[in-house]
């Protein structure tokens, strides 16, 4: 086993033999998984496996947790505070060329990563490792990483081969640092510069730092201290962002596949899908939901009520202040609507023919969420048993044309009861039904 002072020597070999110096720590990451620390690998280190491990992370074959998808997160990185900063990081750290073997990566104060710019190569590097956008590269999300290091300490960190945990970052070697607000000391994001281990230099570290403070510096220049804000926020704009909820009114649509929302009747703001489903959830139910609720409903049992409290906190600074937390639930005065309660409403007071008009398509059609699943099924089966019970043919039939009575042979039985066998509008919808039983057989 190597001394301390040997060790001390071994790591200077990670700018001048980075290859021989990757080899030692391979042995020395087997070694120390194995029970027997060495003393390449820092104690500060070997107490961040430790907690990796206990949070279930596999060093042979982890994958990193998404909490959001690419397209999600790169709206989420258009509207957090740090964006005002990303052209001058670029500029000062990115390299797109050709030949660039480094990543400029940043995350949100949870180590999301938002940000991710480099040549073509580097990004399919980043690929085979799911470094990607929407990725958790927190200590929970994927082990031991220099990103998850300057979440824990607060401080720059440098990770180099097998000192991170999971063992297909050994070919990896990153740098990073905390980005803090200016004027709080609240932590916003990291600015990490990662790529395989020949890219990191002597000078890594010190340009990370040098990144971190033109942030901050931008920072301050581009807003004014805001009372209370919470870590990520956009900075105040005018209209939505200033209002106090009393009085609002939220229009949500959710039905289909572009969800938005309008704050008294001003210009539909469009919504991520994750932001969709948690507004539609907090419709559903006037008492409110708590954030452990919210999480295990919108993310499994792998949720993190503080995954929930950023959205609330984007949701506010997209919407203003419409929900109040302890339980979340919208704001008292805040009038809420719905395109999906419009069609309940038309169904509860028996306009049939009004309901089917408004609903145009199912309830966040590109959502997997269980919780909204059911509330979409629920939904269509309503509109579905209405329309039939209507008795009404041309009813029937304009339902059984649409997306939505597609798939109801009940709707297409009605209207053989009512139109006859004869009637070639019942012929259309049989040869319908028949197309998809042969494509569900396929």
């Amino acid at each position: 086993m190597p001394t301390p002072d040997a060790a001390a020597q071994a790591r200077d070999l990670r700018f001048t033999s980075p290859l021989e110096y990757a080899r030692a720590l391979r042995q020395a990451h087997e070694a120390t998984i194995s029970g027997r620390p060495d003393p390449n690998i820092a104690p500060s280190l070997v107490t961040s496996w430790q907690r990796s491990l206990a949070l279930g992370i596999d060093p042979d074959r982890h994958r990193p947790v998404h909490r959001h998808d690419v397209s999600e997160a790169r709206l989420l990185g258009a509207e957090h505070r740090l964006a005002v900063v990303m052209p001058a990081l670029s500029q000062l750290l990115a390299d797109e060329t050709t030949d660039g073997r480094h990543l400029l990566i940043v995350t949100d104060h949870l180590g999301e990563v938002l940000w991710r710019i480099g040549s073509r190569r580097a990004l399919r590097q980043a690929d085979s490792l799911e470094f990607v956008e929407g990725a958790d590269w927190s200590e929970s999300g994927v082990g031991t990483n220099a990103i998850s290091e300057a979440l824990f300490t607060g401080n720059a960190a440098q990770l180099f081969s097998a000192e991170h945990l999971v063992r297909t970052h050994h070919d990896w070697a990153c740098t990073a640092a905390p980005i803090r607000d200016p004027f709080t000391g609240e932590v916003l994001g990291i600015l990490d510069v990662s790529g395989p281990i020949q890219s990191m230099t002597p000078d890594s570290l010190r340009m990370v730092r040098c990144g971190v403070r033109l942030a901050e510096e931008l920072l301050k220049s581009a807003a004014t201290p805001a009372v209370g804000a919470a870590a990520g926020r956009a900075p105040a704009r005018p209209a939505a962002n200033t209002r106090s909820g009393l009085g609002s009114t939220l229009t949500l649509r959710i039905l289909g596949d572009k969800p938005a929302a309008e704050v008294d009747g001003g210009v539909p703001l469009a919504l991520t899908l994750r932001r969709a489903e948690i507004l539609a959830m907090l419709a559903s139910r006037s008492s409110g939901w708590s954030a452990e609720e919210l999480a295990y409903e919108i993310y499994g049992e792998d949720g993190a009520a503080a995954s929930v409290r950023t959205e609330m906190h984007r949701i506010r600074g997209l919407l203003g202040n419409v929900v109040e937390p302890n339980p979340y639930r919208f704001a008292a005065g805040v009038q809420v609507k719905t395109d999906a309660s419009m069609v309940t409403a038309h169904l509860r007071a028996g306009r049939v023919t009004e309901a089917l008009a408004a609903y145009p398509a199912k309830l966040l059609t590109r959502s997997a969420n269980f919780a909204i699943e059911l509330m979409r099924d629920e939904l269509n089966e309503a509109v579905g048993a209405s329309v039939r019970a209507s008795g009404e043919a041309d009813l029937i039939l304009r339902w059984c044309s649409t997306d939505m009575g597609a798939e109801d042979p009940s709707a297409a039985a009605a209207v053989e009861q009512i139109a006859g066998t004869d009637d070639p509008r019942f012929q259309l919808v049989r040869a319908k039904m028949a197309r998809m039983d042969r494509e569900l057989r396929a």
